[in-house]
């Protein structure tokens, strides 16, 4: 697509944030006038949606509860050349959508991911700034240090990103699988530093830091393995090679010295774990063959849409 005035589409997935919602939505009309500004309420069991229908937005809804399931209705459901992904909640800064979109189409870039900076001390508890910074490490670690903040909210997309991203996630580990889609197919990404600020009064938060802390590193293994098999199975297989020549050395001392082999059993182990070793590599290998097959596959998606271009 060419033009001067891209579509812009703001993207509010939200659950009982009546408090928050109209804050949000007037602070993107503000920021973004020409922008289409669409929340979709999942589930609220207060005025979420009437709230931000009051106040100018396009209201939808999705029923499945979880974060993933709404951004996946909502990549599927809304055309647009770039896509602005915030939470309903009023803590992020609507004011630094203008800029980092001007970052997205001035450095053709594909996301920008806004880099939290609080303003306060209970803007980002102490619990999830933790957790954030272990998660970005254990991802920098297995996919590449790209990301300071894998865990923000509030994300700036291209058209091609957001229609070749396959959302398999259910709940708020939908920021980790952007970040890994991003990492896996070396598309440009980039953060831009935002304001981080409290809730307001009457709203509360939905995460919970052991519990989602525990899911988002959970989805993080299961993408370590769905897209480096290799490694992930060649690793089982080096500590079931390992513990296999551990318990086969008394065994082969002995036959050596006697010429017998009196643990039977313990020499079956052995040989159990040395042939589970070797199939878990040769699984590792085939399934290094088909991941890089889907690979090429979200790659030819992404090149099937046209790259947004200023005049």
């Amino acid at each position: 697509m060419t033009s001067a005035q891209p579509c812009i589409a703001v993207l509010v997935p939200c659950y009982n944030e009546e408090a928050a919602i109209a804050t949000v939505v007037a602070g993107f009309r503000a920021a973004l006038p020409s922008a289409l500004i669409y929340v979709y309420d999942n589930n609220s069991r207060d005025r979420t949606a009437a709230v931000a229908r009051e106040a100018g937005a396009i209201v939808r809804s999705e029923r499945r509860q979880g974060k993933g399931h709404v951004v996946r209705r909502m990549f599927a459901d809304i055309e647009a050349d770039v896509y602005v992904l915030v939470d309903g909640d009023a803590t992020y800064d609507a004011p630094s959508a203008p800029r980092m979109i001007d970052k997205l189409l001035d450095e053709h870039l594909d996301m920008v991911v806004g880099l939290r900076i609080d303003q306060a001390q209970a803007a980002y508890r102490l619990g999830h700034r933790t957790g954030n910074r272990m998660l970005t490490g254990f991802l920098a670690w297995t996919f590449g240090r790209d990301f300071q903040d894998i865990l923000s909210g509030y994300r700036i997309f291209s058209r091609r990103f957001v229609k070749s991203f396959p959302v398999l996630s259910d709940g708020f580990e939908i920021e980790t699988e952007l970040a890994v889609h991003a990492l896996e197919l070396s598309l440009p990404v980039a953060e831009v530093e935002t304001p981080y600020y409290a809730r307001p009064e009457g709203s509360f938060s939905k995460l919970n830091t052991w519990r989602d802390g525990f899911r988002i590193l959970g989805t993080m293994l299961k993408l370590y393995r769905a897209e480096k098999p290799l490694r992930f199975f060649t690793a089982i297989g080096g500590v079931l090679a390992a513990l296999s020549v551990l318990l086969s050395i008394p065994i082969v001392v002995t036959y050596l010295e006697t010429g017998l082999v009196p643990r039977l059993p313990t020499a079956v182990l052995s040989m159990g774990l040395m042939i589970m070793a070797m199939l878990s590599v040769s699984s590792g290998l085939v399934l290094d063959t088909v991941t890089r097959g889907r690979r090429e596959m979200k790659m030819l998606a992404y090149l099937s849409n046209p790259a947004l271009k200023r005049n």
